[in-house]
């Protein structure tokens, strides 16, 4: 399998956040210094550079742009947070700014759309952005549907439980899970330190933390079961699941530690270990296929499948340590921000 440069481009600095548009044609990033950068990567196939390809530069958020998203079953519709404690929406086909809303008087450091589906059915657009202390969502038009009840301390992460029932946010102290629907509190998780990551199966079984004290930690809402998983390295900020909900990848640590999920879970289990050269900074499973992309601290990307005795597929060395992994939306593409500013796009063949 190969790993070949698509595209290139270079932003004006550290590259805080970058994803897919669902139709797979555009490719946004942020840079920490405020500007998010719109390209078409299919446009700059043959190019040198990814200037051919940047449709737009978007000023983004004034003090440093934080985080973006892209509306599941929208094109177009580009979210982001930033420095300023604003959420902002962007046209991104077109370039314009639609609207902006105060989430809080804290950064806003994470958001996330609602799933845009439910059983089948369309579901209203949907943004969840974490301020401080505060949960906001807010819909398309940045109009605010609900603030939820401050938690005790900063929210450090969410993520949407995959139908859309629920939205999970963390803070030092546990989990609160928060109805997608009428915004009540349905459960609270507790946990005794802090958290960096949260993660869904896919089939929603398990919701697992990434934590501070070096371990991992997994809930399974259905039953209340809690399992533990400790001995890290470093604590645990990158996590990712196969599309099965079988795998768990994890970080934190110079190995790639995947664990299986499936039957009664991993506690107890010995994992697979992934060797980097240098820390695990980075991991995303593919969507619709099986391959695992890891990166480490010391600029290398390496492919896995994890159903071959021999699992390294390929590897790539970069000039600088990834920041994020993304998969285009057809699994054809691996999108990767850098830390001196650079995105690429590489191409992935058998």
């Amino acid at each position: 399998m190969n790993l070949t440069k698509h595209w290139a481009a270079l932003l004006d600095d550290y590259v805080i956040d970058l994803g897919w548009s669902p139709d797979g044609q555009l490719l946004a990033a942020a840079s920490a210094g405020g500007a998010i950068s719109v390209f078409r990567p299919a446009a700059a196939k043959d190019a040198g550079g990814g200037a051919e390809s940047r449709l737009h530069e978007l000023p983004g958020h004034e003090d440093g742009t934080n985080c973006i998203a892209w509306a599941p079953g929208a094109a177009c519709l580009l979210a982001s947070g930033g420095q300023d404690g604003k959420v902002k929406f962007w046209d991104a086909e077109s370039g314009q700014h639609t609207a902006t809303t105060d989430a809080g008087n804290a950064w806003v450091d994470h958001i996330a759309w609602r799933p845009a589906e439910k059983g089948g059915e369309a579901r209203p657009a949907l943004l969840a952005a974490a301020s401080g202390r505060e949960v906001v969502f807010l819909n398309a038009d940045a109009s605010v549907r609900h603030r939820c009840a401050p938690a005790s301390k900063t929210v450090q992460a969410i993520a949407w439980e995959p139908s859309g029932g629920a939205l999970a946010a963390a803070h030092f102290g546990g989990v609160r899970l928060w109805d997608g629907d009428d915004f009540l509190l349905q459960k609270e998780y507790p946990y005794n330190n802090g958290i960096h990551g949260l993660v869904w199966s896919p089939d929603a079984r398990w919701l697992v933390s990434g934590n501070q004290d070096q371990s991992v930690h997994l809930w399974m809402p259905e039953t209340g079961v809690e399992l533990h998983m400790s001995g890290y390295e470093s604590k645990v900020t990158a996590l990712a699941f196969d599309r099965t909900g079988t795998w768990l990848a994890t970080g934190g640590g110079q190995d790639a530690c995947v664990w299986n999920c499936s039957g009664p879970g991993p506690e107890g289990r010995e994992p697979d270990q992934l060797p980097h050269p240098a820390k695990v900074c980075a991991l995303a499973f593919q969507h619709a296929h099986g391959l695992l992309a890891s990166a480490s601290e010391d600029g290398s990307v390496m492919l896995w499948s994890l159903d071959r005795n021999r699992p390294l597929r390929a590897t790539i060395k970069m000039p600088s340590a990834a920041t994020g992994l993304a998969w285009s939306p057809d699994d054809r593409f691996l999108a990767i921000g850098s830390e001196k500013g650079a995105v690429y796009v590489l191409s992935v063949e058998s």
